[in-house]
């Protein structure tokens, strides 16, 4: 699993590095080879947050907290992906025998920071601008996915009807869809 750290607002240090690619060592087995796995840090005031991502096959598992102390933030977010893992595992092992998932997921996430670019007389700040791949993929995989994020809304391609789809979670803990139409 290769490691990239990225530091907003402070300076990492080797030992905490260490300390962290020690912890993701333990996820190895679980991840293949290729996995990537993402380590952000920031520091706002008194709080230090710690954003861990990981994506290994087009699987995307993500976590994030803030604690007085970067360790324990690092604790927690290790803690919360261990849970996500097993929460999903038996879930994906059923799915990835049926439908082969692993084609379904997004192989690819990219980062641009553009607010540099951004015009300053637009009323609108623009922070951050993902680009992914659109596969194919049911509802219930969607809502699965959206899930591993921790996300509140999920943009994909609905296997059914071809179609670019949006699944999101209620306030009252349903899930909606927008169909176009």
């Amino acid at each position: 699993m290769t490691v990239i750290f990225a530091a907003r607002k402070v300076t990492l240090k080797d030992n905490f590095k260490e300390r962290t690619e020690k912890k993701l060592n333990k996820f190895s087995r679980i991840f293949s080879d290729e996995a990537r796995a993402k380590v952000t840090v920031t520091v706002y005031k008194n709080n230090q947050t710690v954003e861990v991502t990981i994506i290994d096959k087009g699987m995307i598992y993500r976590s994030e907290a803030s604690c007085a102390q970067m360790n324990d933030a690092l604790d927690k977010v290790l803690d919360n992906l261990g849970r996500q893992i097993r929460k999903h595992k038996t879930k994906l092992a059923k799915k990835l025998k049926t439908a082969h998932l692993a084609e379904l997921f997004i192989e690819q996430e990219k980062f641009n920071d553009l607010r540099d670019e951004i015009n300053e007389n637009e009323d609108y700040d623009l922070v951050r601008v993902k680009h992914f791949t659109l596969h194919p993929m049911s509802v219930q995989e969607a809502i699965l996915q959206m899930n591993m994020l921790e996300h509140k809304f999920f943009i994909f391609k609905n296997l059914e009807t071809n179609e670019i789809n949006v699944i999101y979670s209620r306030k009252d803990g349903t899930y909606g869809l927008i169909d176009p139409q």
